[in-house]
């Protein structure tokens, strides 16, 4: 009888960007692939795929439907494994599995980085925090993606058979990496862009959590004393026409690109000069390690998943939170000190090579399901 896992989260996009590489692991392996997630997305290493109502806010009247279809859906396919992502993703699947755990199911759950963590807002604690620590016993494994998380799950003695720390999704270090100076400029000139530029990258939903509208602010600081500085934007989101109306009020209009959703990230990380972020809350953010994987010094507010990945002096600098001014000098270091931005380039580079590609972290799930997986053989041996 083929073996089956179902992969749950809130959308279907979740498992485009970052999981695929998974998944078609475990089908060389001979095992179905289903996934459960909101989205009509084809996606590829896929036996089958369900679309079901799951909404990101935890009140949505959707998501009681959503708990009612995934229960039907592992209630009818004995899954031996059940790996679930994102907050609502992970809550539904891991109440509808309760029963079919009982039975020897086993679920992972992946923690993108807890809503509560340290300088959270109360309200995150209040919510997320009791809930991911009543759900912890309805898991076999929970998989933290940063220190912080990590040792949070373990010091308030999270329920879970095992905790666990990944680091991330893995960079796909072939994709994302440094290009020549030739081949710089001729990326550059196909973009519309000066060879002289000074470039600055971040791609991100514009939401409050990205907070996109500090690197305007940063920006207006250092556009006279770096004049050929860019800004590049990349994503969509509900605070995009906010952040064009501050470039407009600051006078930077001129120098930020809003490029919008694009699929063409890995061409355009490469020309750019130094990768910035200003998000105030992240788990492991995948954006600023493929910045790192295509060689570019990171300069970025200072949170959990930054610190996890920046280290000051070393591959870049981290700011204390919303500091524009601290943010904008490092910025006009870099853009002064060729050497010193090449050196930190260099750093980011290596480090993702040596702990967060592709590669690493496969290599540290498939220890995980294989442990799982073993673990069901010696079940079913028992029982026979």
């Amino acid at each position: 009888m083929v073996k089956k896992i179902l992969f749950c989260a809130t959308v279907d996009y979740h498992f485009k960007a970052f999981h695929l590489p998974y998944m078609d692991w475990f089908q060389k392996q001979g095992w179905e692939v289903h996934v459960a997630a909101a989205g009509d997305m084809e996606l590829p290493c896929t036996n089958k795929k369900y679309n079901i109502a799951i909404q990101r806010s935890p009140f949505h009247p959707s998501n009681i439907k959503a708990f009612e279809q995934l229960k039907e859906i592992i209630d009818d396919n004995n899954y031996s494994i059940i790996h679930c992502h994102t907050p609502l993703g992970g809550v539904l699947a891991r109440l509808a599995a309760r029963q079919t755990r009982k039975m020897g199911t086993s679920v992972i759950y992946t923690a993108h980085g807890f809503h509560f963590c340290k300088g959270a807002p109360l309200k995150n604690w209040l919510m997320y925090y009791p809930m991911e620590r009543y759900l912890s016993k309805h898991t076999d494994t929970l998989i933290t993606i940063n220190s912080e998380d990590y040792n949070l799950a373990r010091r308030h003695q999270f329920q879970s058979d095992s905790i666990e720390h990944v680091h991330g999704v893995g960079v796909n270090t072939n994709k994302f990496k440094p290009i020549d100076e030739e081949n710089k400029r001729e990326l550059r000139k196909s973009f519309g862009y000066q060879s002289d530029d000074f470039l600055l990258f971040y791609a991100a939903e514009f939401n409050k959590n990205k907070n996109q509208q500090f690197l305007l602010q940063v920006l207006a600081l250092i556009k006279n004393k770096v004049p050929n500085v860019k800004l590049l934007l990349a994503g969509e989101g509900p605070s995009l026409q906010n952040c064009m109306t501050l470039a407009n009020h600051l006078g930077i209009d001129d120098r930020v690109d809003l490029l919008g959703l694009r699929h063409d990230i890995h061409q355009l990380v490469p020309m750019c000069d130094v990768g910035v972020a200003s998000s105030l809350r992240e788990g492991l953010p995948v954006n600023v390690m493929e910045m790192m994987a295509s060689g570019l010094p990171i300069v970025a507010v200072d949170n959990r998943g930054h610190r996890e990945l920046i280290t000051n002096n070393k591959n870049g600098w981290l700011i204390s939170r919303l500091d524009p001014i601290d943010f904008a000098e490092k910025v006009i270091n870099l853009a002064k000190f060729s050497d010193i931005r090449k050196q930190f380039g260099k750093n980011a580079r290596d480090s993702i090579l040596s702990t967060y590609s592709l590669e690493k972290v496969l290599k540290e799930k498939k220890t995980i399901y294989q442990s799982l997986m073993d673990r069901e053989e010696g079940i079913e041996w028992a029982i026979h």
